[in-house]
């Protein structure tokens, strides 16, 4: 059966505001929807399956188990139809907020400022979000390069760690390199790529370029640039890490892989499931903290073993492990991995039921849960070590 005209811009409206994580009052579309419809009463069949743009948190029901429940149920009314197209509306809405709810992209009472910007060289040009403190003095800074999911963007991932937060306590920079949608459709960096996987070619030597220009412009002190990531940021800041160890003292890594984990789409695929590459990074390797929650199903808690293990692999001696239980939380295992001197090279925090999503994370951001140990705050302490 075809939908009216109306009916249809009131799907479309719906269907925009979800892909462009905007708030959307469902309730009141439906409502609208239903006005078109009082006239189709005889059976309908089931609407096809959304389809998944964000893999659902850890627990929740998929898209296509409300398409299952759609084709048990039998036929339905348009008035039926559209009550399950509102819960499904709403389920999706829920997706798109991660696991700490809604997304509000809103402007936050940050004091300082959150600028534009964009570098280009020979491999591409990307934008890029910087935010200097209001607390940043003359004297030279630290600077957090931090490198976004899938799907994600400087915004929401800015609101989702609260690192700007930090920034103002801190008195560092943060800049937020940008993944174009013409680079990849889902706004992942491209870390399975050779091409990409290289110093001084691809995603790495633009990013690395957003690194020193931030550096000409601002006072940053040399020996305190670091690079963090979440998921595909995360495999990339390993990248970053690895291949340039000149310019970054250190990575943090949520949820990510280890250096050239995957050469190809297909080789990503497995390597997200823990079938990865057992590649040898080039040269020495920096200092790094891993964050993984042991029931991610998006990517395989073992590339964190690994991540660690090639730090482990490089002058650390000694392991100390510490478990902890965040109040009305999770609970995980923390696993430093000292020097004979006692300074830690690789940090590890296992989070015990957490899924893919950044630990600590504020619900204004998607792919956060709040639940686990703050992964922000606790990747600055292991970052402001690096002296």
């Amino acid at each position: 059966m075809k939908l009216n005209n109306p009916l249809l811009a009131q799907m479309r409206k719906a269907t925009r505001a979800l892909l462009n994580k905007a708030p959307v009052d469902t309730a009141a579309i439906v409502q609208e929807a239903m006005k078109h419809a009082t006239a189709f009463q005889r059976p309908t069949p089931a609407p096809p399956a959304m389809r998944d743009i964000n893999p659902p948190p850890a627990g929740a029901a998929s898209n296509d188990d409300h398409a299952q429940a759609h084709t048990q149920a039998g036929p339905q009314t348009m008035p039926d139809m559209l009550a399950n197209l509102q819960r499904s509306m709403e389920a999706v809405r829920e997706q798109f907020g991660g696991l700490g709810g809604g997304i509000d992209t809103g402007t936050p009472a940050w004091p300082g400022t959150f600028t534009n910007g964009s570098h280009t060289n020979e491999a591409g040009t990307r934008d890029y979000k910087l935010y200097v403190p209001s607390t940043l003095g003359s004297a030279p800074a630290a600077l957090v390069v931090m490198l976004h999911g899938c799907t994600q963007n400087p915004d929401d991932f800015a609101h989702g760690t609260q690192m700007n937060a930090l920034a103002e306590e801190l008195g560092c920079l943060v800049v937020y390199p940008a993944q174009s949608q013409s680079a990849n459709p889902s706004r992942c960096w491209n870390w399975f790529n050779e091409a990409d996987q290289q110093r001084g070619r691809g995603e790495p030597s633009i990013i690395a370029g957003i690194t020193r220009d931030v550096m000409a412009r601002h006072p940053v002190e040399a020996s305190q640039v670091f690079v963090a990531g979440l998921s595909a940021g995360g495999a990339m800041a390993t990248i970053m890490g690895t291949l340039y160890p000149d310019l970054y003292a250190a990575v943090g890594v949520h949820s990510g892989l280890p250096f050239a984990a995957a050469k190809d789409l297909p080789s990503a695929l497995a390597a997200m499931k823990g079938d990865f590459r057992r590649s040898q990074a080039p040269g020495r390797t920096v200092p790094i903290i891993v964050f993984h929650g042991d029931r991610d199903t998006t990517v395989h808690p073992s590339n964190g073993d690994a991540l660690v293990a090639q730090g482990r692999a490089h002058g650390a001696r000694r392991t100390a492990v510490e478990p902890g239980q965040v109040p009305n939380g999770y609970a995980y295992t923390r696993t430093m991995h000292h020097h004979e001197d006692g300074s830690v090279h690789a940090e590890h925090w296992v989070i015990h039921g957490a899924g893919h999503a950044w630990s600590g994370g504020n619900a204004r951001g998607s792919y956060t849960d709040g639940k686990g140990p703050d992964a922000s705050r606790e990747m600055m302490r292991f970052f402001r070590t690096r002296r």
